[in-house]
């Protein structure tokens, strides 16, 4: 019961509350944990490292830099047992943003569950194990999209039967505003992302036909919010009824509790800048009343980024003053008396039919090519995501699209909340990487290899024989199989994806004064005797590629001749596309923290290949620190979200280039 003219009633109950926290390793993050419950937090949210989350061990060459910095390494049981010691997993709602290794994160929670004498059917929380948008936007994806498809609704089926208070999955327009998205394509794209997984499940036949709405029921979003909060309040008004839609017309769906649009969010981390972060408070607040200002539309959980994720890892303090963000609101203020305050506004519906009109009919281009999966392999939702960063980042460079302290209003003091002797920033220690190797390496010596290798048999013959993978996962989880074992026997059977980058069709020519860099790239050209080559390479695993994809088109539309081979390569791939393609110039983009150990990789690489002569560029989120380091090892130039003048790196890369070319002559 909400207030209304005749007195106040009882309160709404608030959302749930979370941070989305993990790193450096399962105990560092258990504690974590433990201290957000503790402050108030009422669910948890958890990050896993890129390692964990494309399915490789430690010890992997791919790995190497990764460990720990972007999430919490969990290689097997006994890291998922330590990650939630002293948690009771039966009384917790959980979180987990994972997506292509879903079913085994949740099999190894499953088991940590176990052990802790949980009933299953008790078991709440999420997978986000949306995998579609990996492909589009976070790129932590692995397999082809047919064989995910099929992982994602094997576990809605196994939960349906065996954990029926689990979503099974979170389907997830975050990462696509993160990429650039409209709020129009949010909508759209995260729909027909729905609608293929529920067809895909419906065709199966897992989930007998009476059953299917329960089913759908348990469907869940995650969303962001940007700071347009009108439109984007609008947009999630619109999520519901076009939710309501689908559900009742496409799936027959007639009780009205499985047509609910239940959603999870976290605001905006896009628009948080390098400088002056201390506006970035008021923005995540503003950016959060879009989520909880209108009842009808309320988030089910909230968690917000910190003030300085545009800098470095969150430390502690920096989340908890995120959390007391959201208990400021819901208990302080008055929000929770209220029924929905934008009921019967004119301007409100008029927004909200005209992005409805606009979703319904992208939706119907996307169902025309034959759903969200033929989309994606076409690279048509990718292109469209490539433009509208496009146009986000030309509004941002011309000023047409203010971001105070950017672009606008520059003079500042400095900030003090950066200024003591850790930078304002979490770092993750160096040695982590060495010590979580040494503890794999010993996992594996302690274990019963004889009942690995059955279950990895087992997981194998599910995998080919088109079973069900929970039960041989669950299984393989509970013997002692390691995270990098189970991607790489799944690998095995389904082989491995790159997905489109969406780069070739993306060209722009608008933003910035192009006509003065291209006369600069021909001049070079004629010196170096042909067209100036630069390569844009995406060292590691970090698969956030709109950074990288940028410079790719903002290159190629300067004149440059720009080789782009997507996410997920190594250093020994990247130094050998460098030397075959004969490059010019190297431009490196890792956004996870892992810079210092890859560029490493790569110049020392460069040196054995007799190619130390080609310049290498670094573009990431990087502190001043290590970028002064890098550049003592021989990086020409760091770049950091601060540089947002695409056409200005643009000039420097031609100016580095020109450089080094009249020293080899």
């Amino acid at each position: 019961m909400s207030a209304t003219g005749q007195g106040k009633q009882e309160r709404d109950r608030p959302w749930i509350f979370r941070t989305y926290a993990g790193h450096s390793t399962a105990a560092e993050s258990n504690k974590l944990y433990r201290g957000n419950l503790a402050k108030g937090q009422t669910g948890l949210s958890v990050a896993f490292d890129l390692p964990t989350q494309t399915g490789y061990d430690p010890d992997d060459l791919l790995a190497k830099g990764e460990v720990g910095k972007v999430g919490v390494p969990v290689s097997h049981l006994g890291d998922m047992r330590t990650l939630f010691h002293e948690i009771p997993l039966e009384r917790m709602n959980t979180s987990m943003t994972i997506n292509a290794t879903a079913p085994w994160l949740l099999s190894l929670y499953i088991a940590a569950a176990d052990e802790q004498g949980a009933d299953r059917s008790l078991l709440s929380g999420t997978t986000q194990n949306d995998i579609i948008k990996e492909y589009l936007s976070r790129g932590t994806y692995v397999f082809p999209p047919a064989p995910s498809l099929r992982l994602t609704t094997d576990v809605i089926a196994w939960t349906y039967s065996n954990m029926p208070k689990w979503n099974p999955m979170n389907v997830c327009s975050y990462h696509l505003q993160e990429a650039g998205a409209t709020p129009v394509q949010e909508l759209s794209f995260a729909l027909a992302t729905a609608v293929a997984i529920l067809d895909n499940l419906k065709a199966g036949g897992a989930i007998p036909e009476e059953d299917f709405p329960k089913a759908v029921g348990r469907i869940s979003f995650f969303v962001n919010a940007g700071m347009r909060f009108i439109t984007e309040m609008c947009k999630m008004r619109a999520f519901t009824e076009l939710w309501d839609e689908i559900c009742r017309e496409r799936y027959g769906v007639e009780d009205e509790r499985y047509r609910r649009f239940r959603y999870g969010v976290q605001v905006n981390s896009l628009g948080l800048t390098e400088q002056q972060p201390e506006n970035n408070v008021y923005r995540i607040l503003i950016e959060m009343l879009a989520v909880v200002l209108s009842k009808n539309a309320r988030a089910r959980a909230v968690q917000l980024p910190a003030w300085n994720e545009a800098l470095g890892l969150p430390r502690p303090f920096d989340q908890q003053w995120s959390l007391r963000m959201q208990q400021i609101v819901a208990y302080e203020t008055d929000l929770l008396d209220y029924a929905d305050i934008f009921d019967g506004s004119e301007e409100i519906t008029r927004k909200v039919e005209a992005l409805k009109d606009e979703a319904r009919s992208e939706l119907k281009r996307i169902d025309d090519m034959g759903g969200a999966v033929a989309a994606v392999e076409s690279s048509y939702m990718k292109r469209q995501l490539v433009d509208a960063n496009s146009e986000r980042l030309s509004g941002i460079e011309t000023g047409d699209q203010v971001v105070v302290g950017v672009n606008k209003y520059i003079e500042s003091e400095p900030s003090p909340l950066a200024a003591g002797e850790d930078g304002g920033i979490l770092t993750v220690p160096e040695h982590v990487e060495g010590e979580a190797i040494e503890k794999v390496k010993a996992w594996r010596e302690a274990r019963d290899q004889a009942a690995v290798d059955a279950a990895l048999k087992d997981l194998r013959a599910a995998a080919s024989e088109n079973r069900n993978i929970m039960e041989p996962s669950i299984s393989a989880a509970k013997v002692g199989v390691t995270t990098g074992e189970w991607g790489r026997t799944l690998r095995e059977v389904f082989g491995e994806y790159r997905a489109p980058t969406g780069v070739g069709k993306a060209a722009r020519e608008e933003a910035g004064d192009l006509d003065a860099v291209r006369r600069d790239v021909e001049a070079v050209s004629a010196k170096l005797g042909r067209r100036l080559k630069f390569l844009v390479g995406k060292p590691g695993l970090d698969g956030h590629s709109n950074g990288a994809e940028q410079i790719a088109v903002r290159a190629r539309d300067c004149g440059m001749e720009v080789v782009y081979e997507g996410i997920r390569l190594t250093p020994a791939q990247i130094v050998n596309a460098a030397v075959e393609e004969d490059v010019h110039v190297i431009g490196l983009s890792i956004l996870s923290g892992s810079h210092l150990a890859l560029v490493r990789d790569v110049l020392d690489r460069l040196r054995a290949a007799g190619a130390d002569d080609i310049p290498v560029v670094v573009g990431g989120i990087i502190p001043d620190e290590d970028a002064r380091e890098m550049k003592a090892q021989g990086v020409a130039a760091v770049y950091t979200p601060k540089d947002f003048q695409l056409t200005d790196i643009m000039a420097d890369v031609v100016k580095i280039a020109g450089h080094a070319g009249e020293r080899a002559a």
